[in-house]
C-alpha cells in the first residue's frame, strides 16, 4: 500500500479559539481595529478570535507576552506603531520585533495631520516653518505623551525643518487637542479621526496630511512631501504578528482571512469611520515594513532625548 504525502500538522487550524492579544486599553484605536477584525477572522475560521488586553509599558507587556507564547497560531498581538518606537524608547526592551515574532499582515494605516490653533499666523507648512525660524524657542507642540507616535512626528518635523520649537507632553490625545483649542499649545500632530471634526467645526486650522498620499476625506489638504517635506511619511497603523516559529501555514491561512476581511465594504466602512486605510501585505511585505518603521524611528528617538527606562 503506497501512503500519501502527510498533511502538515496545523492542516485543521484553528481547532480550538485563538487569542489576539492588545497592548493597550479597551475603547482606543488599536483596540476597536482588532474587535473589528476578530469579528471577521470568527467567521472565517470557524473558532473564536478572542480580543484580550493586556495593556502596561506602552504596550511592551503584552508584547513580550505574546513573545513568550507557544507558536501554534493560537496567541497573536495587534501590534502598533509604537513598539517600533519602543524598540529605540526603551533602554532595556525584552523582544525585537524583527528577529522574535512572525509577520502576519498589516492591517490598516491611520493618518496624522498637521493642526495649528487658528490664532498662529500660518496657513501652510512654509509659513509654520518660516515663523518658528523667526521666533525661535517660542512655539511649542503638543502629544499625546512621550515618545508616541504624535511625539515623535512632532520631532521629525522640528529635526527636518530644523526649527527651535518646545514639546510639551499630555496624558492622551483629547486633553492635548482641548489645550491646542484653548490657545495653550501652538501645533500638533494628532491622528486624524481625533482633530479632524475640530478642522471641520473651525476650532483648528489644518496644514498638511502625514501619510505620502492624500486622505480620502480631505483631498484638498496636502501632503507633508507636498509641502516642502520629500522623506516625511508618518502614519499610525495596526497589524498582526505571532511568535516565531508559528508554522508557516497557520501564518498563510490568518493572512489570507485579514486581507479578504479588509476587502469587504462593510469592514472598510467601519474602518473608514475610524479614518483607518486598510493595507493589502503578504507575510513578508509586512515584515519588510516593520525593518523600515524600526529603523526609520531610531534616529528620530534619539535625537529627541526621550528615553523611558
Amino acid at each position: 500500500m503506497t501512503l500519501g504525502a502527510a498533511a502538515p500538522a496545523s492542516a485543521a487550524y484553528p481547532e480550538k479559539p485563538v487569542r489576539l492579544v492588545v497592548g493597550f486599553s479597551a475603547g482606543g484605536t488599536t483596540d476597536v481595529t482588532a474587535r473589528i477584525l476578530s469579528k471577521e477572522l470568527t467567521e472565517a475560521l470557524g473558532q473564536a478570535v478572542i480580543v484580550e488586553n493586556k495593556p502596561g509599558a506602552g504596550s511592551n507587556i503584552a508584547t513580550d507576552y505574546v513573545k513568550r507564547a507557544k507558536p501554534d497560531g493560537y496567541t497573536l498581538l495587534m501590534v502598533a506603531v509604537t513598539s517600533t518606537i519602543n524598540q529605540t524608547l526603551y533602554k532595556n526592551v525584552s523582544f525585537d520585533l524583527n528577529t522574535d515574532f512572525d509577520p502576519v499582515a498589516l492591517a490598516v494605516r491611520v493618518p496624522n495631520i498637521l493642526v495649528v490653533n487658528p490664532n498662529v499666523p500660518v496657513k501652510s507648512v512654509k509659513e509654520l516653518v518660516d515663523y518658528a525660524k523667526a521666533n525661535p524657542g517660542k512655539l511649542n507642540f503638543a502629544s499625546s505623551g512621550s515618545g508616541t507616535s504624535i511625539h515623535m512626528a512632532g520631532e521629525l518635523f522640528k529635526m527636518l525643518a530644523g526649527v527651535d520649537v518646545q514639546h510639551i507632553p499630555y496624558k492622551g490625545s483629547s486633553p492635548a487637542v482641548t489645550d491646542l483649542i484653548g490657545g495653550q499649545v501652538d501645533f500638533m500632530f494628532d491622528n486624524m479621526p481625533s482633530a479632524w471634526p475640530q478642522v471641520e467645526a473651525g476650532k483648528l486650522r489644518a496644514l498638511a496630511v502625514t501619510t505620502e498620499a492624500r486622505a480620502e476625506n480631505a483631498p484638498d489638504l496636502p501632503t507633508m512631501q507636498e509641502s516642502g517635506f520629500p522623506t516625511f511619511d508618518v502614519s499610525s497603523w495596526f497589524g498582526v504578528i505571532a511568535p516565531k516559529g508559528t508554522p508557516a501555514d497557520v501564518v498563510e491561512k490568518l493572512n489570507a482571512a485579514i486581507r479578504a476581511a479588509l476587502k469587504k465594504d462593510d469592514v472598510k466602512a467601519r474602518l473608514a469611520d475610524l479614518g483607518a486605510v486598510p493595507a493589502d501585505t503578504t507575510p513578508a511585505e509586512f515584515g519588510q515594513f516593520i525593518k523600515s518603521e524600526v529603523e526609520g524611528w531610531a534616529p528620530v528617538v534619539k535625537a529627541s532625548g526621550a528615553t523611558v527606562d
